[in-house]
């Protein structure tokens, strides 16, 4: 009993320390920028259903899905940076939601939806499930049987739940920051998300050569 419980923490440190909600909290105040706290909640709350679904999904036959489509690791690096990057640009350069005097009901329907797609991209992919947390999950998945699945989505599970709690009551630094401060964290997590896109598509570059060079046998 020992032996899983030990398996059982290493997976989810694992976890914890690719997906760090410590550091991605001012990455979410960030992208939520001007949002009301309902909004939030339910933007956290999306990002991390979305994450939950992708790392089930890749722990059950995440190799399958790779080789089905033809995709490797490296290609999802190359992409995931570049649009990490690009987010990370927007936000450096202060890109807010435009806003109307007197928006109409379904103003702010679509207003809202557009706000909920942060969750999908870049919070849930790739910043949340990315390249480096759906490796890590189909590495201990298949690592044994139903066991190990239910270790892996159970680690995931208690992140999860971690990290809505970090998100959701970030907002109270606003109190203590203020709408100035709000703006330079955001052009500050803008940097750092594009300069996480560039290393993510270095890293998709990298062994993107590696692959072509021990298909060539040079490796």
């Amino acid at each position: 009993m020992s032996a899983f419980m030990g398996h059982a923490v290493s997976v989810f440190m694992a976890f914890f320390a690719i997906m760090n909600p410590i550091a991605n909290t001012p990455v979410f105040l960030g992208l939520t920028a001007g949002n009301d706290p309902a909004t939030m909640r339910r933007i956290a709350a999306k990002a991390l259903t979305i994450s939950f679904v992708i790392i089930v999904v890749f722990s059950a036959g995440g190799k399958l899905i790779f080789d089905l489509f033809g995709i490797t690791l490296s290609a999802f690096r190359i992409m995931g940076g570049i649009l990490v990057a690009l987010v990370g640009y927007q936000m450096l350069h202060g890109g807010e939601h435009s806003s109307v005097q007197h928006p109409s009901e379904e103003d702010k329907r679509k207003s809202l939806d557009a706000e909920l797609e942060v969750a999908i991209t870049p919070l849930a992919m790739p910043i949340l499930a990315g390249p480096g947390t759906i490796a890590t999950a189909m590495n201990f998945a298949s690592g044994g049987g139903v066991s190990e699945f239910i270790v892996t989505v159970g680690a995931f599970v208690l992140l999860c739940i971690i990290t809505y709690a970090f998100f959701v009551s970030g907002k109270r630094m606003v109190k203590y920051i203020g709408d100035n401060g709000i703006k330079v964290v955001t052009r500050l997590m803008g940097l750092i998300l594009a300069v996480i896109g560039v290393q993510m598509l270095i890293q998709g570059v990298g062994g993107a050569v590696t692959e072509f060079l021990k298909i060539g046998g040079v490796g």
